[in-house]
């Protein structure tokens, strides 16, 4: 391409202008009218409904404040009520004896707490997905999520969840409280503190035994409604029985008019029989009930009582293991030696038959 040709091109081609600033437009007076008249216009809209939306939460935490409130307080009423009442056993006034004053406490309490909590959950919970379903919000999703996550707690939690719900049932079941000796399986003691988790019981040696409520799968209350105190008397076989419970009975009597034992005892001494009969004694069976706890110590006093009286009236009292007579003095040391053995003498037949054979082969 020749050099005018080029000159040519280039005086044709536009020459490049500098760009024109752009410059910000400013609304006018005209479009803030427009926009504050759509605004105006939207809330002249909406407002009646979130209006009716507040008004409609307002009244669900007000209705939710109330009811928790009275509920609360009716429990509490009701837990006072249970704590005055004292249940007659049997037909009695002593029901009083069989739940202690901090017994009654710990286990109002606990059912108190349980029962305010469970319905304050049931009560807010309620109220905040009413509140979630005034603002439109589907809850599907969210009751899913919470139902995998509740199974997921369930299932990792799932010793601490049989606990807690073990302690409520044996709570509101009066299975046992403060000051009961029981028999727990795993353990037995006095029960020292009830919670709904772990209960303590204190064993005989003084150890404090801390036990899952999950973990009791039989409880043996030793401490409600009655105890049974039971002696067992041995005498011989040619003994007159008309004396015996005659001895028996008068024993029972005046145990029964003295005190402490005529709190003790819940009901008269009872002679039930012969127990047992062999060749050599006779076992006679003595009963009678008396306030729970209190079996042990009533037995050992009857047992006093019992020999006592058989010693005065001349009855024997026969059993346990026979002992050995002493040795004289002038007795054989060799009596009880045995027997020289035929084999002691070598020479003897029975020795020589008895002489182990030579294996063959061997040398002679």
């Amino acid at each position: 391409m020749s050099l005018p040709a080029v000159l040519l091109a280039a005086s044709a081609s536009p020459s490049p202008t500098p760009s024109e600033s752009q410059t910000p437009t400013v609304p006018s007076l005209q479009d803030a009218q427009e926009s504050a008249t759509n605004a105006a216009s939207w809330v002249e809209q909406n407002w009646s409904t979130w209006l009716a939306i507040g008004l409609r939460v307002l009244l669900i935490l007000v209705i939710a404040a109330v009811l928790r409130v009275a509920v609360r307080r009716a429990i509490t009423k009701l837990i006072d009520r249970m704590n005055r009442t004292v249940q007659a056993v049997d037909g009695t006034a002593l029901g009083g004896l069989l739940v202690n004053v901090e017994r009654r406490r710990q286990r109002s309490q606990a059912i108190g707490s349980v029962l305010r909590s469970v319905a304050s959950f049931l009560i807010m919970g309620t109220a905040a997905l009413m509140i979630l379903a005034t603002f439109e919000i589907n809850l599907a999703p969210l009751l899913a999520s919470a139902g995998v996550a509740g199974v997921a707690i369930g299932f990792g939690a799932r010793n601490l969840v049989t606990d807690f719900l073990s302690g409520v049932f044996m709570i509101l079941e009066d299975q046992y409280g403060v000051g009961d000796t029981v028999d727990a399986g795993v353990a037995s003691g006095e029960v020292i503190e009830v919670g709904l988790r772990v209960t303590k019981l204190r064993g005989d040696n003084g150890e404090i035994w801390y036990v899952r409520n999950g973990e009791v799968k039989r409880i043996g209350n030793l401490s409600q409604g009655w105890a049974t105190a039971g002696v067992d008397v041995t005498v011989r076989a040619d003994e007159d029985l008309d004396k015996v419970k005659e001895t028996l009975d008068q024993v029972a009597e005046r145990m029964s008019k003295e005190e402490p034992w005529n709190e003790l005892l819940w009901g008269p001494i009872e002679v039930l029989g012969l127990d047992n009969v062999l060749l050599e004694s006779m076992v006679v069976r003595v009963s009678a009930k008396t306030m729970p706890g209190k079996a042990l110590t009533v037995e050992r006093e009857l047992r006093w009582r019992i020999k006592r009286a058989f010693d005065a009236a001349e009855i024997p009292i026969v059993g346990g293991p026979a002992t050995a007579a002493d040795p004289t003095p002038n007795a054989d040391p060799t009596e009880a030696v045995a027997a020289p053995s035929v084999y002691s003498n070598t020479s003897s037949p029975r020795a020589e038959a008895a002489t182990p054979l030579t294996p063959p082969g061997a040398p002679k």
